[in-house]
């Protein structure tokens, strides 16, 4: 069984396929039918829906993709769809923020975005665009241009007003308290369990080494939303406090189901390269949802996390049982989607150095600057010492079947001077390191010719960092 508050409403489901997303919980379950379907894959924002969640005495409201939200996630929290803003008859100051700057054309786009704007507000104490910008960005709109929503932006959060949601916080948050740990749901042969945990989940684990383990699910819902398959068992790990944790001491350690967005202030503020890039990691509502150890356990060749921590030399810490082993993650991605994990064993924690070294870069190339996969992500750390290599850790993703460290490349830059003439021997180097493929994001020819750019760009800003080599504007 799991309970949660609809709105206002406790809602407790004994009998429900743990298979349901939010967004068909919502519309076949609850006939709210103001969440859209638009793609299914967490790409266009239309299904945007938010999960409150008690922090303290306060709510922490995340965006998320109900097409990629699986209903166990719901499990002592509030769910607030568009349906819910409107009060006494009266517009949200979102809602009417949208309908005051002309926000919206067709309509089927404006529920993503009004409960974007929703969190937005809920998030902010005054209006800065590029905070905007970063909320709206995986909430895709055909006709009405962003303009008039970005006005709606700044609308909803200069004009800020208490709403319903402000005045029963506290009831809220005493309520979402009273409710207790669920331990499984089950419905139509198929079932997730809920450990509460690290040991019960080992010892689950161990019991049913076939089951699927549920981080945030961004990329295991696509199993069952895109491919139509049904996962007969799940256990769920999101609930597992000790999961999302992070530790800062010789090393930062930071477990497995920590979300992104969570762990974002602290890559700014140790990893600046990391947390940058973790801007353009998905869109917001997959940043709420999505995990560092998940990124690394689905082993995608264009995961956006994984080039940067081989390229930090990272190790991950693993867990089978009672034992525990750490891995290298050089070590971890064996072939395509294969990992080194055991059955039954899954990633507890990820070990990175606790502050970023000097020259630490990472950039993504992608079709689109924001929500959009990489074609080619790479990530470098040299050490120079008197003008000569001392160690280089390269690392790309989008170049082979599995995120790989360019070890030929590494081999042409230590022991060798930092100058042109090595950087770009090393640039040819990546030949050896690399055959990429051809694809709909890329081409072979290109994917290679972006990676040795990467290099010489890498070489610029380490020894001509006056040189301008990005432009983004946010205006």
């Amino acid at each position: 069984m799991i309970e949660f508050l609809l709105n206002q409403t406790l809602t407790r489901e004994t009998d429900l396929d743990p298979n349901t997303t939010l967004l068909h919980y919502l519309r076949r379950h609850q006939g709210r039918c103001g969440t859209k379907e638009g793609c299914a894959s967490g790409d266009c924002g239309a299904c945007t829906v938010v999960l409150a969640e008690a922090e303290g005495e306060t709510l922490r409201y995340r965006s998320v993709n109900a097409c990629l939200t699986f209903v166990t996630a719901l499990h002592g929290k509030q769910l607030i769809s568009v349906e819910d803003l409107k009060h006494h008859g009266q517009l949200h100051s979102v809602q009417q923020a949208m309908v005051d700057c002309h926000g919206s054309q067709c309509g089927f786009c404006t529920p993503g975005f009004v409960m974007s704007l929703f969190c937005l507000q809920k998030n902010s104490t005054h209006y800065q665009r590029q905070q905007a910008q970063q909320a709206l960005a995986g909430n895709l709109c055909r006709c009405t241009g962003y303009r008039p929503i970005i006005d709606a932006a700044q609308q909803a959060c200069e004009n800020r007003e208490a709403d319903d949601f402000d005045r029963q916080q506290r009831h809220t948050v005493q309520r979402l308290r009273q409710i207790a740990p669920a331990s499984e749901l089950s419905a139509a042969g198929k079932r997730c369990l809920l450990p509460q945990s690290v040991d019960r989940l080992a010892t689950l684990y161990q019991q049913y080494p076939q089951a699927r383990l549920l981080a945030g699910g961004s990329d295991l819902a696509l199993e069952v939303t895109q491919r139509h398959q049904d996962l007969p068992l799940m256990i769920a790990i999101g609930q597992i406090a000790a999961l999302r944790q992070v530790e800062r001491g010789e090393r930062l350690r930071i477990g497995a189901a920590a979300t992104l967005s969570e762990i974002y202030p602290l890559l700014m503020d140790y990893h600046p390269a990391f947390g940058e890039l973790l801007q353009r990691f998905a869109a917001q509502q997959i940043r709420n949802q999505g995990t560092l150890g998940g990124n690394l356990a689905n082993a995608s060749p264009i995961g956006d996390a994984a080039p940067l921590l081989l390229a930090l030399d990272a190790a991950l810490l693993l867990r089978h049982g009672t034992q525990q082993r750490e891995l290298p993650l050089r070590d971890f991605f064996l072939a395509y989607r294969q990992t080194a994990l055991q059955p039954g064993e899954f990633i507890d924690s990820i070990l990175l150095p606790a502050q970023a070294p000097r020259d630490f870069r990472a950039w993504k190339v992608s079709k689109r600057l924001e929500d959009d996969i990489s074609a080619v992500c790479g990530a470098f750390n040299l050490t120079i010492e008197q003008g000569m290599v001392r160690a280089a850790y390269v690392a790309y993703g989008g170049m082979a079947a599995t995120p790989k460290r360019a070890s030929a490349c590494e081999q042409a830059l230590v022991g060798q001077s930092w100058d042109r003439t090595t950087m770009e021997r090393a640039t040819q180097a990546l030949i050896q390191d690399f055959t990429p493929l051809s694809d709909f994001r890329a081409s072979s020819a290109y994917r290679m010719l972006v990676a040795q750019n990467l290099l010489r760009r890498y070489f610029i800003a380490l020894t001509a960092p006056q040189t301008a080599i990005e432009v983004v504007c946010h205006e």
